[in-house]
């Protein structure tokens, strides 16, 4: 299956074996909670999948790469410690606690989570030594004589025999008490999450005309030659950096990311040519509201693959601005809560507060959301966008105060009074980012209408659209008749072309 199965089965793996009866206990009682093997190429995204199912499902990480432990780092070191049989002490040899049980309790301890999923890494690919403490740990859920703390899942991945020269076959016995995920490479499936986290539009652009680049694994008389999706997201990072200071990635640079020859030779020759298209095209231009004949008379007699540069160029663009009123929104509404409970204390008729008092009631609710920032943060549940969201709005109730504290006002009313000037300067900016948003969408159309009409183009164009959440999102309250005409085109085709199919398999 692809990841993004693979990742729901996860989720739902551990929404089952987390449900609790009337009295508390776990319906699927802990001896029956099959760990998860999960197999597949390296580079696929199986070890990124974790932190996003544990933040999507409220419940702690502890992750290990077991190729990097000892057998006493895993299971414990040994001790001498005595007890008594049969009315005479013996000497006994125990174990300390398991290195990595030990940080299943240090997790709780730190986030207050006290269910959560327990990842191993590579663990077919473990020592001789260690290997048996390995099967013992699938299929008893211990290290050593420590099990692993109730209510925590065990998930485990590793790779294929062909990938890793290391790898371990488990037997039949270990093999039958595990829920077992074999998973593929998807370039579909991947072009969601790349639309989603913002992967360099060139990245997706080059992978849309040649997918089957996505994922390459070959073996050479010189070695592995490869292109994995991990190393396509890390290069699509260091362009976004590169491109911010100016700088250049070369194939010398590329080949750093994708240690495949040919691969990295075509991706960085497309580089410079999509770098070409996005200036000779004049894209900005276009989601301004200027056409120009020569740009549409040019692109007529373009190579399909500048066309689609073009094509991803102009979603790319709408998209970000779609993405900037998506994140807009989602601040003034969670500022337009804090107003609304500022202006409940404010115009409370009891509020008595002192000139100088009058700032506190910001501050305070400044510190709320200070607080939900550290506690999300300290319990491992906080996205990186997320964090920015808390600070600029923590950052904005800041200035607020501020600006209570210079003009002085007298009383709790005349105090709200300010705080709805200064919200409706924040509104008045999102209805400015909205009418940019829908203006940049309205002239990719006219742009796509005059250059390639109801082609293909328009369904890439589209289907870029209804793959972004943050224009779904928009495209939700705004209305653009064209996009609404296209897209039922589009889905009336989709469907079609589904009873085509079927019609044809059954034949």
């Amino acid at each position: 299956m692809n990841i993004k199965r693979a990742k729901q089965e996860i989720k739902d793996a551990i929404e089952a074996y987390l449900l609790k009866d009337e009295y508390g206990d776990y319906v699927i009682p802990t001896l029956r909670q099959r760990p998860v093997l999960l197999l597949g190429a390296p580079g696929i995204g199986k070890t990124q999948i974790m932190e996003q199912v544990a933040r999507e499902c409220g419940v702690g990480l502890v992750a290990y790469t077991i190729t990097h432990h000892t057998r006493q780092s895993a299971i414990g070191l040994p001790f001498i410690s005595e007890m008594e049989f049969g009315g005479r002490k013996k000497a006994v040899t125990e174990y300390t606690m398991s290195e990595i049980v030990a940080s299943i309790y240090g997790k709780m301890k730190k986030t207050g989570l006290k269910e959560g999923i327990l990842f191993i890494d590579e663990i077919n690919c473990v020592s001789e030594t260690l290997a048996p403490a390995m099967l013992q740990f699938l299929q008893c859920k211990t290290f050593g004589n420590h099990p692993i703390p109730e209510g925590w899942i065990i998930v485990a991945a590793g790779n294929p025999p062909e990938y890793n020269k290391s790898v371990r076959e488990f037997d039949v016995v270990t093999l039958d008490r595990v829920k077992k995920i074999e998973v593929e490479p998807d370039y579909g499936v991947w072009r969601e999450y790349a639309v989603r986290t913002r992967i360099h539009p060139a990245v997706i652009s080059y992978l849309d005309a040649r997918p089957a680049h996505f994922y390459q694994m070959e073996s050479t008389v010189d070695g592995r030659r490869f292109a994995t999706p991990r190393g396509w997201e890390d290069l699509s990072r260091l362009l976004e950096v590169y491109e911010k200071l100016g700088k250049k990635a070369d194939k010398d640079v590329v080949r750093q990311y994708l240690q495949h020859d040919k691969i990295a030779g075509e991706f960085a020759n497309y580089l410079e040519l999509y770098r070409k298209y996005q200036s000779d095209y004049g894209i900005e231009e276009i989601l301004g509201g200027t056409i120009r004949e020569v740009t549409l008379k040019k692109l007529t007699h373009a190579s399909f693959d500048e066309r689609l540069s073009v094509v991803n160029l102009l979603l790319s663009g709408c998209i970000e601005r779609l993405r900037k009123v998506r994140e807009q929104e989602l601040f003034t509404e969670a500022l337009f809560a804090r107003m609304k409970a500022a202006g409940a204390t404010l115009n409370d008729s009891n509020f008595t507060a002192a000139e100088d008092g009058i700032p506190q009631v910001l501050e305070e609710l400044r510190g709320e959301v200070e607080e939900q920032r550290c506690r999300k943060k300290e319990a491992e549940l906080l996205t990186k966008d997320e964090e920015k969201h808390l600070l600029r709005l923590a950052d904005t109730l800041l200035s607020y105060e501020n600006t209570l504290k210079s003009e002085h006002p007298t009383d709790g009313p005349a105090a709200f009074e300010i705080l709805r000037r200064l919200f409706g300067e924040q509104r008045a900016r999102y209805a400015g980012e909205q009418e940019d948003g829908s203006a940049a969408l309205e002239h990719a159309f006219d742009f796509l209408e005059a250059a390639f009409g109801d082609s293909q183009e328009m369904v890439i164009f589209l289907t870029g659209l209804n793959m972004s959440e943050a224009a779904v999102a928009f495209l939700q309250t705004t209305d653009c008749e064209r996009y609404e005409r296209y897209n039922k085109r589009l889905l009336f085709s989709e469907s079609d072309r589904e009873i085509r199919d079927e019609i044809a398999r059954l034949k």
